[in-house]
């Protein structure tokens, strides 16, 4: 398993194939790993494009990963599953701390505001239509936790939404793997798809910036501190 340490640390990690390469014959199980850090923890760890590289891979037989595509679908769903039950605890128990931490590298409050945003206008729907907007799923288990979501019905939401993006997006690679215009040109492919990959950040870094300027922007910063004061007087 010490194979599996180099991926992490070295460079290329917006680049799913450079990934699976690296992680060598526990592919699968690396890109398990990857989609459960990045649904908690690490947002700018690829997501939807890890997803649909495996699909694709599999659809091509390729030894990369030698796993039949519903092994490979439960695996992956039960990491992201899994992800949002871990975070959802850190959010619970130590959210207060995390939430109040000054902006750094990794952590930056306006995603936090952001999610808290999203998860007033959704509600409970939100631990579902998160999974497919990207920093939002990230936080949006912290947020959860932090504003004591009832479990069994964090984990019910959680459950429908690990399926539908985990097993969705695997599948729709092995599917479009089967196409013979991808198949053929599949490299130039999975570059374009590391780029689209890339869109929705930059859209949500810009709809950020511009919400800072949006007064509704305020009344979900200002939700997002009451429900800190709240967690953290618990």
């Amino acid at each position: 398993m010490i194979d599996l340490l180099p991926p992490l640390l070295l460079g290329d990690l917006l680049d799913p194939q450079s990934l699976i390469d690296r992680f060598g014959s526990y592919a699968l199980w690396g890109a398990a790993l990857v989609i459960f850090i990045e649904c908690w923890l690490f947002p700018f760890l690829p997501g939807d494009s890890l997803l649909f590289t495996v699909g694709l891979l599999i659809s091509q037989q390729s030894a990369d990963v030698g796993a039949p595509i519903w092994a490979a679908c439960l695996i992956l769903t039960v990491a992201a599953v899994g992800s949002n039950v871990v975070g959802y605890l850190v959010g619970a128990k130590v959210g207060p701390a995390i939430f109040s931490r000054p902006d750094s590298r990794l952590f930056k409050q306006q995603h936090i505001d952001q999610t808290f945003a999203f998860f007033d206008k959704y509600g409970a729907r939100a631990i579902v239509l998160a999974r497919f907007v990207p920093f939002v799923r990230t936080f949006i288990t912290l947020a959860a936790g932090v504003g004591r979501m009832p479990m069994r019905r964090f984990v019910a939401y959680s459950a429908v939404g690990g399926v539908l993006w985990a097993t969705g997006v695997t599948l729709l690679g092995y599917w479009l793997g089967q196409v013979e215009l991808i198949r053929e040109h599949i490299d130039l492919f999975l570059v374009a798809l590391v780029a689209l990959s890339v869109v929705p950040i930059i859209v949500e870094v810009l709809r950020a910036r511009s919400k800072k300027r949006d007064p509704r922007y305020d009344d979900a910063a200002e939700r997002a501190r009451v429900l800190r004061e709240e967690a953290s007087d618990d």
